[in-house]
């Protein structure tokens, strides 16, 4: 797949930009920065927008995801909007009943636990992806020299909602699944790699600059388990961008004991969750590599001075990498006060 001659990298509204330079193993001058899950509940223009929708059905109405997907960088500054999605939607528009219950999050109304079940799922008919294209095209649109990154979930993840019907802490079932029948769970694992990159893909040849897979729930896993039962099918999601110019990046929430398998998947940049220090995950990882993150979430409640000391700590931890992009080490809390994000924008912005 290559990009078409209109796609911002392509064009150049994009290459030159602080992420995607970050990205590549530059060292601009301003640091990047963004955040995850910066589109979306701790915004009050968010919640206007999101009156009287349900959330699957604001990701698959474009001008509402759009619409939500600009929001943060008009009002905080950031260097990047992410694709503001929810991770079930390729799950859905390959026909999963899937549904999102408040207070709990994505429920499937049949979890999928036998060889039966994964054979029943059907692939994602692409045409079933245009409400996301179009989205991402007025994103982009309205982005100008700002990139898009494309959102997708990691295979294990959309797996562990698949097979425990809904959110979990410790995936037991899943994993269960993982060990006792591993010819079902590398097909369903496949099935899940396949969907996720074609929403990836969707949203690279729509415009995205770049790509992030998000692995929330990596850290419930053995190391010897993720290499062997996982691994292989991050990477067979991020081959679905294969022969494109796109930086990807790959994120798993708790990966600190598998950090040196991540090259090997794919991705040209490592995002880092809270609980290491930057020099310490680039050590773990043992390959040059820009890393982005890793503010802790936590500090967003706290006064501000800890936050601009710990923010700034974090920065002149990253000095030393090939790129660094700066970012929390989770998402943004629901309750963070937006303020609070564009002021630590402004300080990234302005550390030499």
């Amino acid at each position: 797949m290559t990009l078409p001659a209109g796609h911002p990298l392509v064009d150049g509204r994009t290459s030159a930009s602080l992420l995607v330079r970050a990205m590549r193993g530059d060292r601009p001058a301003t640091r990047p920065v963004w955040f995850m899950r910066q589109a979306g509940r701790s915004l009050p223009e968010y919640r206007a927008a999101r009156e009287g929708t349900e959330m699957l059905e604001a990701c698959l109405t474009p001008d509402l995801a759009a619409e939500i997907t600009l929001q943060p960088v008009r009002r905080l500054g950031v260097d990047a909007a992410v694709y503001f999605s929810d991770i079930v939607v390729p799950v859905l528009l390959a026909g999963v009943g899937v549904r999102i219950v408040s207070g709990r999050g994505p429920v499937v109304d049949e979890p999928v636990r036998s060889a039966s079940d994964v054979l029943r799922l059907r692939p994602l008919d692409p045409d079933a992806l245009a409400p996301i294209r179009e989205a991402v095209g007025i994103v982009v649109d309205g982005l100008g020299s700002t990139p898009l990154i494309a959102f997708g979930g990691a295979p294990y993840t959309l797996a562990s909602y698949l097979v425990e019907g809904g959110p979990s802490k410790d995936q037991l079932r899943t994993r269960a699944l993982m060990v006792s029948d591993p010819h079902t769970w590398a097909a369903l694992l496949n099935w899940c790699a396949d969907v996720t990159g074609a929403f990836l893909r969707a949203q690279v040849e729509a415009g995205a600059s770049a790509a992030q897979l998000f692995d929330s729930w990596m850290g419930t896993l053995s190391r010897g388990d993720y290499q062997k039962r996982v691994a292989p099918h991050s990477r067979r999601a991020f081959d679905a961008l294969r022969g494109t110019e796109v930086p990807r990046v790959h994120f798993g929430l708790g990966a600190g004991e598998v950090l040196d398998l991540l090259p090997a998947i794919g991705a040209e940049v490592i995002g880092i969750d809270w609980r290491l220090p930057l020099e310490a995950a680039a050590e773990r990882i043992g390959a040059p590599l820009p890393l982005q993150g890793n503010i802790d979430p936590a500090y967003l409640g706290a006064p501000w001075d800890l936050l601009a000391a710990h923010a700034r700590d974090v920065m002149r931890r990253g000095d030393a990498l090939p790129g660094h992009i700066v970012n929390l080490g989770h998402g943004v809390p629901p309750e963070t006060d937006p303020d609070v994000l564009a002021r630590l924008v402004e300080l990234v912005h302005a550390e030499p």
